[in-house]
């Protein structure tokens, strides 16, 4: 049982891009600290493997196959929940191509998912509870992109970055409702997104990652859901507009 600030009994949380990755030990996370969860996501067999994931941990979990860029689909989801305390919008793809061989297409479809997606998602969420008068909190996934240029990752990054305006305007808006709106924004983690090498040049690449962080790894996708848990809770009461950093120290900004 977490300690009480970290205690989620009695709350609901939806969590996007739940199938997976990052998201998937979000999930799992949050019901482990007592939450219901609702996992979002459009890999259906997925979203089954997370949903078995928590229930047999103990925990409560629903499951919505739906795709993020679909604003209906997500808004009857949403409403179809008993309460909303947490959003945690973390569905994201990566396209990675040079600037001047980027197209219109590769572009929309990164931000159609990655910035839009999460748009809709902050949107329903802030529409729920500010109608409910819930206090609650609304977690965006950012990146380690947004503090640093990268070839081929202008798609990816220039959504991120979106996400991260996003966030701080939101948590402006909705601030006077008690709602609190972060980012969380990972260095290099080993998910399926980053696992785009064959054999000895991943291996490379992961080392290569390592030897930048102070700490000398690359993340696991429950660093991040840690850090999802912290700003989804009441252990951050006084936390909102900010950009959680969990990169090993690749990047410290003021």
């Amino acid at each position: 049982m977490p300690v009480k600030a970290y205690d989620l009994t009695g709350r609901t949380a939806f969590v996007t891009g739940a199938a997976s990755g990052i998201g998937r030990a979000s999930a799992v996370l949050l019901a482990q600290a007592g939450a219901t969860v609702h996992c979002a996501d459009r890999d259906e067999q997925g979203l089954h493997e997370t949903e078995t994931l928590i229930k047999g941990g103990g925990g409560t979990a629903r499951t919505h196959h739906l795709d993020v860029t679909d604003r209906a689909r997500l808004h009857q989801a949403v409403a179809g929940c008993d309460r909303l305390d947490i959003m945690a919008a973390v569905a994201g793809i990566m396209h990675s191509s040079p600037v001047l061989e980027t197209r219109d297409e590769d572009l929309d479809r990164v931000l159609n998912v990655n910035f839009k997606g999460v748009l809709y998602a902050c949107q329903e969420a802030a529409r729920r509870m500010i109608a409910d008068g819930t206090r609650g909190s609304i977690v965006t996934m950012a990146s380690g992109a947004v503090d640093t240029g990268g070839p081929g990752l202008l798609c990816y990054g220039a959504a991120k970055a979106a996400v991260v305006q996003l966030t701080k305007t939101l948590a402006t808006e909705v601030g006077r409702h008690g709602i609190r709106v972060n980012a969380v924004a990972p260095g290099w983690v080993r998910t399926a997104m980053t696992d785009r090498h064959d054999g000895a040049a991943q291996a490379h690449t992961e080392a290569f990652m390592a030897r930048l962080s102070p700490l000398g790894r690359v993340g696991e996708p429950d660093d991040i859901a840690h850090a999802v848990l912290h700003l989804a809770s009441d252990a951050s009461p006084f936390t909102t507009g900010q950009i959680l950093r969990p990169n090993g120290g690749v990047a410290m900004p003021w």
